[in-house]
């Protein structure tokens, strides 16, 4: 019975070693991937809410990417399959996506944060200068 279950065990760990895809030739490397998956998120995101924008300007989302990256459709289908055959690496890459993007976030929201203070104190400059504009012109 113990013999049985070292033998399950080891079929186990040799099975789990084996790897399900062959590793393609033009193979995208992991952060390349990253970046393509990062401006893939965020093109698909454009294109839910600002879908009219993109066709004005002629951009086709896929297209930009692959030309943006000198890839083809090809390379990308064969390096995210080779990836998620690999469930642990396939992880690591989606991680590192999700943490960009959160950063990305974090960032935009500064920036806006930032600039709509600067407006703020920009209308409240403006706001002044017309309100002693208007003293003086009251004085006169």
């Amino acid at each position: 019975m113990r013999f049985l279950a070292i033998a399950l065990m080891f079929l186990v760990l040799v099975s789990c070693n084996e790897t399900l895809l062959e590793k393609p030739e033009n193979l995208i490397p992991q952060e390349k991937m990253v970046e393509i998956l990062q401006d893939l998120a965020i093109v698909n995101a454009a294109k839910t809410t600002n879908l009219e924008v993109l066709r004005e300007n002629g951009i086709e989302p896929m297209d930009y990417i692959f030309q943006k990256y000198d890839i083809d459709s090809l390379q990308f289908v064969e390096s995210d399959r080779y990836y998620a055959s690999l469930p642990v690496e396939y992880e690591e890459i989606y991680k590192k996506v999700e943490t960009n993007l959160e950063k990305k976030s974090k960032e935009l929201e500064e920036q806006k944060k930032l600039n709509d203070s600067i407006r703020v104190a920009k209308e409240k400059l403006e706001r002044e200068k017309a309100k002693a504009k208007k003293a003086k012109d009251t004085l006169q």
